[in-house]
């Protein structure tokens, strides 16, 4: 600033000053001396102040668009700046491309206009971009929903928000649709609650719960808040297509924190809109909800039908809509009533799906449900690929839900090699995660491998009491798809740390006939072949043989698929000592 002022000489590479300073001549403050440089620029200072409004970075096409200069002025102009290093140019004019040498220098440029003039500036960029640069508009439209928030135009603003929040949704790009949604939400709330902006407010709260839904993870708070307001806001429009979508955002949220009766009465609903609406994009959907809840219940018949049902409506396009959830859910029901081989393919053909879209969430969400259908097969190195696989994309995108459950499946693959101490720190510290994000659903079963794990571990006693919170849950949420399977468990851990009398026997017996009569009531054939191996081997070293052949051949002979599965190799092997 100094240099500038005309007060110094350079003389024999040194400056030497030519009078002495006057008073006030050093300023206090860095935005001081900002300013200062500024109003001595006061022939370039227009153009220094209009590149301010535009960003840090603006190009000579659309500053020589808005400019009330001419071109000579302005080139003069820039060209001033450049020099002055306040600036920095790249290319030639008109494709040139200026960028503020800080950001402190675009802060004083544009602190320095008046608020009505700033705001003129920004109407003025925001209505050129609009009638000049069209694909602009179309790439970029946060630029203009930015300035003409500026300008005090909020319902213009508005438009421009929402498109960017569908753009960023298009892109994955689900931090920055939350960003532009919020922003244009918060507009609203200045309008007028008319027809028009209530339905604006209508479309942006499910685009931000969905948004929420996907970062946050579906049992936050913060979904429920923006579907909630999303229901509220269909009763003031009145009949709309997207009350379907309200009610299905409120009920993936009741699912992910394990409310299974209300999510139950939402999926029935759902069903009910439906087929009103003769949608078949909406009564796949509404099959789907409905047989994932009830396949939580443990009615696993019923949701079987309504999932088989949803996929009889499914084209590859519809299956991508909903993010293959309802290939996912029948692959677990195939294996769980008793058709592994089915299950198998019915999960490639979700894999692959997901593998030719484009949505990163759909990925992520697919090798997490693949990494368990393999945990229920005890292929140890698949869960392992599909849980890190899971966990570089819940990483890069920020998706906090499946990041624990890939921290979680990752545990399960450790557990299954051997790893035992390794794979209990892991689990738990998934279980950790998983409940940050608020969700309940599925936690009963992701417990008991923690269970088993701390069994193989020698700690049997802690693993007993991991059952026994997971059983705690299920209980409150009614969530018995895995009760079979908790109650097999916890006898075979209650083998290793009771002595071995026959009052003692029967506490672990009585675990395994309750999991076989659950399971056989459920008609889980996978999960009543477990039990029945596991009560087979406690009658055999009770030396019954011929009551453990008699238990275990029929359920065994059952099976049409699958024999080359983990359980059924060892069923066979069981009953082959049986007969011996």
């Amino acid at each position: 600033m100094i240099l500038e002022s005309g007060l110094v000489q350079e003389e024999e590479e040194r400056y030497v000053l030519t009078s002495p300073l006057p008073p006030l001549a050093i300023p206090a403050t860095l935005h001081d001396s900002l300013m200062a440089r500024l109003d001595r620029l006061s022939t370039v200072k227009t153009v220094a102040q209009l590149g301010a409004v535009i960003g840090r970075t603006f190009a000579y096409e659309l500053l020589q668009a808005v400019a009330p200069l001419d071109e000579a002025l302005l080139q003069h102009g820039l060209q001033h700046l450049v020099a002055a290093e306040l600036v920095y140019q790249r290319g030639l004019p008109p494709q040139s491309i200026y960028m503020f040498k800080h950001a402190l220098i675009q802060d004083t440029g544009y602190q320095s206009l008046l608020r009505s003039t700033r705001q003129y500036y920004h109407q003025r960029i925001a209505q050129v971009l609009e009638a000049q640069f069209a694909e602009t508009v179309e790439t970029q439209p946060e630029l203009l929903a930015h300035h003409y928030t500026e300008a005090g135009l909020p319902e213009q603003a508005v438009l421009y928000w929402q498109r960017a929040g569908q753009r960023a949704r298009q892109r994955s790009a689900h931090v920055e649709v939350i960003q532009h949604v919020t922003q244009g939400l918060a507009l609203l709330e200045t309008l007028s609650k008319t027809p028009e902006h209530l339905q604006q407010s209508l479309t942006l709260s499910i685009t931000l719960g969905n948004a929420l839904s996907v970062t946050k993870g579906m049992a936050a708070l913060e979904v429920e808040q923006a579907y909630t307001r999303a229901r509220a806001l269909c009763q003031q429009v009145g009949e709309t297509p997207q009350r379907f979508r309200a009610l299905y955002g409120l009920w993936s949220f009741y699912n992910g924190r394990a409310m299974h009766q209300t999510a139950q009465e939402l999926g029935e609903q759902l069903l009910r809109l439906a087929k009103a609406q003769q949608d078949p994009t909406a009564l796949l959907t509404a099959y789907w909800a409905l047989g994932g809840t009830l396949f939580f219940l443990g009615d696993l018949v019923p949701a079987h039908a309504h999932l088989t049902q949803g996929l009889a409506l499914a084209g590859a396009q519809q299956v991508r809509v909903i993010g293959f959830s309802i290939l996912l859910y029948e692959a677990f029901a195939l294996w769980i009533l008793g058709y592994p081989e089915q299950a198998k393919t019915t999960m490639t053909e979700a894999l692959t799906h997901a593998q030719t879209s484009a949505h990163h969430i759909s990925m992520a969400i697919t090798l997490i449900h693949a990494a368990l259908l393999h945990l229920w097969h005890q292929e140890w190195q698949a869960v392992q690929q599909c849980a890190e696989r899971a966990m570089v994309l819940s990483t890069e995108q920020d998706f906090a839900h499946w990041m624990a459950l890939s921290t979680l499946a990752r545990g399960w693959a450790l557990a299954g090699q051997g790893y035992g101490d390794d794979s209990i720190a892991q689990m738990r510290q998934g279980v950790v995660q998983y409940r940050a994000t608020g969700a309940q659903v599925g936690l009963p079963h992701h417990l008991a491998p923690l269970a088993e794990a701390y069994g193989n571990n020698g700690q049997p006693a802690e693993g007993l009491a991991v059952l026994a919170e997971a059983m705690t849950l299920m209980e409150a949420t009614n969530e018995h798809m895995w009760e079979a399977e908790l109650y097999r468990l916890k006898g075979e851990l209650l083998q290793h740390v009771i002595s071995e009398v026959q009052q003692e026997e029967l506490t672990a017996e009585e675990c395994f006939q309750r999991a076989l009569a659950v399971a056989r009531h459920q008609q889980a054939k996978s999960w009543e072949l477990r039990a029945a191996i596991s009560l087979a081997r406690l009658w055999q070293r009770q030396g019954k043989r011929a009551e453990a052949h008699e238990l275990l051949a029929p359920i065994y002979g059952w099976f049409t698929e699958g024999f080359d599965t983990a359980d059924l190799q060892e069923a066979k092997a069981l009953l082959e000592k049986l007969k011996g």
